[in-house]
């Protein structure tokens, strides 16, 4: 970002690609020490950070690693953001509009999405959706979301949004899941387990055989062996007769 562009640092951050489930947070919300409460100890450069969130700093001056930093405590403010009213309303209008996608689940019926992270701990999940309908999460299509860290939205903002706006869950119905059939009947759910009961007895029985065939054959060389010591001893015997004989 260039000191001569006119937008603010806020609407640039939100316009990168890849940022679309971004919305924008309001300067004075950023400027209220109290939202900030905690963040200083979390983000190096926390208060140069704030300047070119808020634009006291020109983008094309700043350093890397305080660029870097502003981008983590903007994520972070924003998890905060959304969870008041007027963030929601913003976020309510990028999940009508579709921005954060459908469920690719054929029973949901392209239910629209909300982004949410799996963990409230900084650098553990990347972002995934929720689903209201089938209140399952997935990883998002397109790999440009796969490195932006799920924090930034928190494990609660679908279920907040949905709680203060109710009229935005999907209508209550009787769960639909596919079920297996084969040549038109139904597999019983206990179909795969005895399969893998009987698959256990022929191994079992196919080692035991095993088994038995190594100690029959085991058995075999042990009375051959004893055979030919009784023919070796017998001969050394006869000889042993003849020779006193003569």
């Amino acid at each position: 970002m260039s000191s001569s562009d006119e937008s603010s640092w806020i609407t640039w951050f939100c316009s990168l690609k890849g940022n679309d489930f971004f919305c924008e947070v309001d300067e004075e919300y950023i400027e209220d020490e109290f939202n900030l409460t905690g963040l200083a100890s979390q983000v190096p450069h926390f208060r140069e950070s704030i300047d070119v969130i808020l634009g006291v700093e020109p983008g094309a001056d700043v350093r890397d690693d305080i660029l870097e930093s502003a981008e983590t405590l903007y994520g972070l403010i924003h998890a905060r953001f959304i969870l008041t009213n007027v963030g929601l309303v913003q976020m309510i209008e990028k999940h009508t509009n579709g921005d954060f996608g459908n469920c690719s689940r054929v029973y949901c019926e392209n239910q629209l999405m909300l982004p949410i992270g799996l963990s409230d701990v900084p650098g553990e999940h990347t972002v995934k959706l929720y689903c209201p309908r089938c209140k399952d999460v997935f990883t998002p299509r397109s790999h440009r979301y796969h490195r932006i860290d799920g924090v930034y939205w928190g494990t609660g903002f679908p279920h907040m949004l949905l709680m203060v706006h109710p009229e935005l869950r999907p209508s209550p119905q009787v769960a639909q899941t596919y079920e297996p059939r084969l040549y038109g009947f139904r597999i019983h759910p206990l179909a795969n387990q005895i399969q893998i009961q009987q698959g256990q007895k022929l191994r079992q029985a196919a080692a035991a055989a095993k088994q038995g065939a190594g100690s029959a054959a085991s058995t075999a060389r042990s009375q051959a062996g004893g055979s030919l010591i009784s023919q070796s001893l017998a001969s050394r015997d006869a000889s042993q007769a003849a020779s006193k004989r003569k």
